[in-house]
């Protein structure tokens, strides 16, 4: 049976969305770049590299336990657009799982071999991601009103925000939280900092703000 959800707006996911895709395609050349047997600066763009991926994996994680399931009861015909999105995330569960492998060699190691496969691999699992998440945008997204109720996706929304909160702690959720307003448009940043609790706006304001830049410029710059 279908939802009367006219309200629902996604423009959260959105803006997730391009946080990943940014950072998946940004960080293959930061890594070909560190230099061999450099362990300090392995650990920093590896420990960044794993912030962004335990986040997708939470990201993930609530739409697989708890999106898909209703869409799938309310869709009908489009059932084939869920089933897809089930596809794509059980192969970059794949990729996600090999990158960690990679990344705790490299963070170790800081050798060149395991520094180039990791690249190739971030690199594969750029473009997978970029596909996914266009499909995503493109033909699930649309689905959401009418189909899921607000009460619903906010707690898609939650739970991704809490199990990620949980994965990163306070530092890297900051940093986190910096890299999805960084390129968002100056409306989607207002209401971001409006829907967070004043606390987390002030230590955002006091501290957060320019730890990300710190973070940003430390992993960018070499």
């Amino acid at each position: 049976m279908t939802t009367t959800t006219a309200t629902v707006d996604t423009w959260e996911m959105t803006m997730a969305h391009r946080f990943y895709r940014r950072e998946f395609a940004v960080l293959p050349a930061i890594i070909r770049a560190a230099p061999a047997g450099d362990r300090a600066r392995a650990r920093l763009v590896g420990d960044h590299l794993g912030m962004v991926t335990s986040a997708l994996h939470h990201h993930h994680e609530a739409e697989d336990d708890l999106l898909w399931p209703l869409m799938l009861e309310r869709v009908g015909p489009d059932a084939a657009t869920v089933h897809r999105m089930e596809s794509q995330h059980a192969h970059l569960a794949g990729l996600l799982a090999r990158l960690e492998e990679l990344n705790t060699r490299w963070r170790a190691e800081a050798g060149a071999g395991v520094r180039d496969e990791l690249a190739d691999v971030l690199a594969q699992a750029s473009a997978v991601l970029d596909e996914h998440l266009s499909d995503e945008e493109n033909d699930l997204l649309p689905l959401v009103p009418g189909n899921i109720t607000v009460r619903e996706w906010d707690a898609v929304m939650e739970r991704a925000r809490q199990d990620s909160g949980k994965a990163l702690g306070m530092r890297r959720s900051l940093v986190m939280f910096g890299g999805m307003l960084e390129e968002a448009p100056e409306a989607e940043r207002r209401r971001m900092l409006a829907e967070v609790p004043a606390p987390v706006r002030l230590v955002w304001r006091v501290y957060g703000r320019r730890l990300h830049e710190r973070s940003r410029d430390a992993v960018r710059r070499g």
